[in-house]
């Protein structure tokens, strides 16, 4: 199976798959994430945004 190629739509650069750090609501997190080695800017995937982000955002509204 062949992996599609993610590009930046403004560099027109491959993304690279990089550690990243980001914060959601007071909470910080480290993921790898492909981003673009010229400008930064980083793809957070459907699953990433579903998965971990969620997971944060359900026991922010626990506490």
């Amino acid at each position: 199976m062949c992996e599609r190629k993610l590009i930046c739509h403004k560099c027109q650069a491959e993304l690279k798959l990089t550690e990243i750090s980001f914060s959601y609501m007071g909470h910080k997190m480290k993921h790898q994430a492909p981003a673009c080695p010229l400008c930064g800017q980083t793809y957070i995937s459907p699953e990433l945004a579903r998965g971990k982000v969620r997971q944060v955002e359900m026991e922010m509204e626990d506490k």
